[in-house]
């Protein structure tokens, strides 16, 4: 099935919206919760699938719900249709700071692969697919790497990650990086987890056990700020949850605490 052929701006800066927009008739699919704003004539409709040809049928569909359960994502996807006359926008945000990327697939062959909640939406034609790496040791340590989304089409896909991006053209080389920092990356990229150095690297560097190793040739698309490490800094800076005041360290917090009830 050919993507539809839609049209696109991104705006803004640290918290972006890509405005879609359709020709009467066009779709565009999207997770689910991600809807910013719509015109009139606009509708949209929760499906079991993305609408792909590939995802066609009752079996297949089941199959590929039960994928995306497994995987911890939403089983349905919300189609955005143009039921109007004329040309109309349909918006999407991001849910934490950082970038959208637009992506051509027809560019990569057809194929990429992101991280599995970095998919925001893509033409109807799109297959998102769920893709299990198949070396133990990336189920094991891999984290965010284990459970990876497939981009197939031909059209455009948008994607986000978190602060600043870094697209890396990788010719043969060796990149090795936080499972949480890498975002996407095209087919020709091998992907594996390696130890992170020696055994009191491991434990006291901060960086973690474990480092994603990226080889090959392709594109590989990385992020400074991975939502579960903004998480983990929210979480540690919340002390009537958890009861540490670190994250409390003013003057006017200690001055505020003397007054609470």
């Amino acid at each position: 099935m050919k993507s539809h052929e839609i049209d696109y701006e991104i705006i803004g800066n640290e918290m972006q919206i890509v405005e879609v927009e359709l020709d009467p008739g066009e779709t565009v699919i999207a997770e689910a919760g991600v809807m910013n704003y719509m015109e009139d004539g606009i509708t949209f409709e929760a499906r079991l699938g993305d609408g792909s040809e590939a995802d066609s049928g009752f079996f297949g569909k089941l199959v590929n719900a039960g994928k995306r359960a497994l995987a911890q994502e939403s089983i349905f996807m919300t189609h955005f249709t143009n039921m109007g006359s004329g040309k109309k926008r349909v918006a999407f945000a991001a849910p934490y700071p950082g970038k959208i990327i637009p992506m051509d697939l027809s560019e990569y062959n057809g194929v990429i692969y992101c991280q599995k909640d970095a998919f925001l939406c893509a033409a109807l034609g799109t297959k998102i697919d769920i893709a299990f790496n198949r070396r133990l040791g990336v189920g094991f340590f891999g984290g965010e790497g284990f459970i990876l989304e497939k981009l197939t089409g031909d059209g455009l896909v948008f994607i986000h990650a978190g602060g600043t991006i870094v697209k890396k053209r990788l010719n043969g080389e060796t990149l090795r990086v936080d499972t949480g920092c890498l975002v996407a990356f095209s087919e020709g990229i091998d992907y594996s987890i390696e130890k992170a150095g020696g055994l009191k690297s491991m434990l006291f560097s901060g960086e973690g056990l474990f480092l994603a190793t990226l080889s090959g040739h392709g594109d590989v698309y990385l992020q400074s700020m991975p939502f579960s490490r903004l998480a983990d800094r929210i979480i540690e800076s919340s002390p009537k949850l958890f009861g540490d005041q670190k994250g409390e360290g003013s003057v006017l917090g200690g001055l505020g605490r003397l007054f609470e009830d």
